[in-house]
């Protein structure tokens, strides 16, 4: 399995390298007030998708440390869980 996982990543690197030197033609971009920005278009879709992704895991930070607030007050109200849960099974005879 480790030799297919490696191979997978071997095609999918050459498959990214060869979209990436394909495509180097320049782009501009027109941002607000006339402010312009120009990159290969390699760089620019690699600079959204990088934003994209950052803005993906920043959104989701805010229910993950909820949910671990929760999760620890739900703990401390009902004890210890593992004591709990030894001392409700019954000894094996």
């Amino acid at each position: 399995m480790t030799v297919f996982n490696w191979a997978l990543r071997l095609v999918i690197f050459i498959f990214l390298l060869v979209f990436a030197i394909q495509n180097t033609d320049p782009v501009t971009l027109n941002i607000v007030l006339g402010h312009t920005w120009q990159a290969p278009l390699v760089i620019v879709l690699l600079a959204f998708f990088f934003g994209g992704a950052l803005l993906g895991v920043l959104s989701l930070l805010g229910v993950i440390y909820r949910q671990r607030r929760e999760i620890a007050r739900m703990k401390r109200e009902r004890g210890n869980p593992v004591a709990t849960v030894a001392a409700d099974v019954p000894p094996v005879v």
